[in-house]
């Protein structure tokens, strides 16, 4: 893992999240984008190297909807960028971690995505990120 690619917010409200977080940070979302395959709306806000993605719900039942209405809105998870997702997914599946899904597959941000199971990080949603070169 070479560095945090970016945190994942969870949020109700996409627009509202944008208002809010373009006053905090100082700055306008760079990208914003639905992702069909999993439910969501996101959006990305870059500050230094650093990107915040706000994520929320497309469907009362989608993935991001039922986790909010669990633990609220907020921190969701945490990515990194990888050279290698595949290589890094056997790595950890080797040391025993779970991973939520057996193939890498395509998410926001031109990206391959795989995510480590919270159970197997002290509760934190891993998300393994590697960048598309199409």
């Amino acid at each position: 893992m070479r560095k945090i690619e970016h945190i994942g917010i969870a949020v109700k409200n996409i627009n509202e999240a944008n208002d809010l977080y373009s006053q905090l940070l100082g700055t306008e979302p760079y990208k914003s984008e639905t992702v069909a395959s999993e439910n969501v709306t996101t959006s990305f806000f870059r500050t230094g190297p650093n990107k915040i993605e706000l994520i929320a719900s497309t469907t009362p039942d989608g993935v991001i909807a039922k986790y909010i209405e669990k633990k609220g809105e907020g921190l969701h998870h945490i990515a990194f960028d990888v050279d290698d997702i595949r290589a890094e997914m056997k790595r950890l599946k080797d040391q025993g971690f779970r991973l939520l899904n057996d193939e890498p597959k395509r998410g926001a941000d031109n990206k391959l995505i795989c995510f480590v199971h919270p159970k197997n990080a002290h509760g934190v949603l891993i998300e393994l990120c590697q960048e598309i070169k199409e």
